[in-house]
């Protein structure tokens, strides 16, 4: 007795196995897009944190100044330039202050540049602090390079609301604001000198003074 197969049945099988794999693959990519923006908004938090760092590393640096509350070296602090400063003094030898704070702006802007995906920093007086021999902060706005892709399918409105939370607050009348397709971070540190100049035995034998806390003695 022979059988006889359907005709209209032969490659049926073929087509399911296509469709099986085209699914498939739709949601490998499927999968594949949120591992990559799960990766980016990692990314960011990666970077945000290396920001905070370094901004608190600026801030122990302007610590051990010990004219850091001078309206001068204050002003030396402060660098609205992008890219790194040029010729900055050695500092191998005796500094006075203000050639340590343009020593000490110009390193740490070079690490900021080094750590960061184009890196850079903007350090500035906040607006409300009128009185220029009476400033007690600095307002530090680093930037580094933003590495997000737009969806296929996203409108400018929609980008922009996604790119929203990792710009940073405005600065008022200061006027400081993150640049165009970058990232950044803000933050206002207080200015204090940890350190200060015994000068009893004269200019010619000036001491300086750096009292530390029992967690950071050796």
């Amino acid at each position: 007795m022979k059988i006889f197969a359907n005709k209209t049945q032969q490659g049926f099988s073929l087509i399911e196995s296509l469709v099986a794999i085209t699914i498939t693959a739709l949601g490998i990519l499927g999968i594949l897009g949120v591992q990559m923006r799960t990766l980016s908004d990692t990314q960011n938090g990666v970077r945000r944190a290396q920001a905070i760092r370094l901004i608190e590393d600026l801030s122990e640096r302007i610590k051990v100044n010990p004219t850091s509350l001078s309206a001068a070296v204050m002003a030396t602090y402060r660098v609205s330039t992008p890219g790194p400063i040029a010729s900055p003094p050695a500092c191998t030898t005796a500094c006075t202050p203000a050639q340590l704070a343009l020593h000490d702006i110009a390193t740490w802007k070079q690490q900021v540049i080094n750590t960061l995906p184009a890196g850079d920093a903007v350090v500035f007086a906040p607006a409300d602090e009128v009185d220029v021999n009476n400033r007690r902060q600095l307002g530090v706005m680093v930037s580094w390079s933003q590495k997000e892709s737009r969806k296929e399918g996203d409108s400018n409105a929609d980008f922009a609301a996604y790119v929203a939370p990792f710009a940073t607050a405005a600065t008022g009348a200061a006027a400081v604001n993150c640049p165009a397709g970058r990232i950044c971070h803000l933050q206002y540190i207080q200015v204090v000198a940890r350190c200060q100049q015994d000068t009893a035995g004269g200019s010619a034998s000036t001491t300086t003074w750096c009292p530390f806390t029992r967690s950071e003695l050796p």
